[in-house]
């Protein structure tokens, strides 16, 4: 079984705190094979929509560098970003995108709601009643669908995020149910776009998304997927990876993908 991690976070993200070489030292540790770090990059500024002047690269690489030093051949390590929230300023996003040195995969994700909520952060959306939280969905989705249709990234990240915090943080028990429509347009557009979808493990909890949603992305003719534990600490490293690789079987598919160079590469689900 070949197992990758397609979805980490270092002390280049905001949010997190450990260098790459520590992260790759957990990966190590957990017995991964391959390790892709997706540190935030925004149009935007972090937590608020002022567009972001300047993104420090430099800084990435130097970072990126210096774990494959540390790391040497005793795993393979690729450098990705999470671009998050792109619609809030795709001319931007284009602009420091064209500034990136190679990249090997970009994760394309929704954190923030539209100007309806004044560009909330899912994470600090807190919803009086069941009603509010699936219009914040609702909501969601409709930024979910402008990224798809922009399409510049490999994969789109934990299509089913507000679940994470409507019922982890804020003590619901939603799920998309009542948005078929909604999330088989967005699929059907990631497929027509050759774009993929992640299966992000949320560091052992409910898989974002679950199986219902891998069906019908399965079912659409859907096979870009990639795997990835959204750990922003050693402690999540390669967390779930091999009982979600079980999950992806289940829902009927063959194989999963890493890449290389923005191109995928294919693992047999043994």
């Amino acid at each position: 079984m070949y197992l990758a991690d397609y979805h980490t976070h270092s002390r280049i993200s905001p949010d997190a705190g450990k260098s790459m070489a520590e992260m790759a030292e957990a990966a190590i540790a957990a017995g991964l094979d391959e390790l892709c770090f997706t540190d935030h990059m925004e149009p935007v500024e972090w937590g608020v929509t002022t567009p972001r002047e300047s993104f420090d690269w430099a800084a990435l690489s130097a970072e990126f560098e210096a774990a494959r030093q540390a790391a040497g051949d005793r795993i393979v390590l690729r450098l990705g970003i999470e671009l998050g929230d792109a619609p809030w300023a795709l001319e931007n996003t284009e602009r420091l995108l064209a500034q990136a040195p190679p990249l090997d995969f970009v994760i394309g994700s929704i954190h923030m709601l539209s100007e309806r909520y004044d560009g909330m952060d899912l994470y600090f959306f807190d919803p009086p009643n069941e009603a509010e939280a699936r219009r914040g969905m609702a909501d969601y989705l409709g930024q979910v669908r402008k990224l798809a249709e922009w399409g510049k990234f490999s994969v789109l990240g934990h299509l089913t995020l507000p679940v994470r915090y409507l019922n982890e943080n804020r003590g619901f028990h939603l799920t998309f149910d009542g948005f078929k429509a909604e999330m088989e347009e967005i699929l059907r557009i990631l497929i027509q776009q050759g774009r993929g979808i992640e299966l992000n493990t949320n560091r052992g909890n409910t898989p974002l998304p679950d199986a219902k949603w891998l069906r019908m992305y399965r079912s659409l003719g859907g096979e870009i997927i990639t795997l990835g534990t959204d750990a922003h600490s050693r402690r999540y490293v390669g967390c779930a990876i091999q009982e979600r690789q079980r999950l992806l079987r289940e829902c009927g598919f063959k194989r999963f993908c890493t890449f290389d160079q923005m191109q995928p590469v294919w693992h047999a689900l043994d």
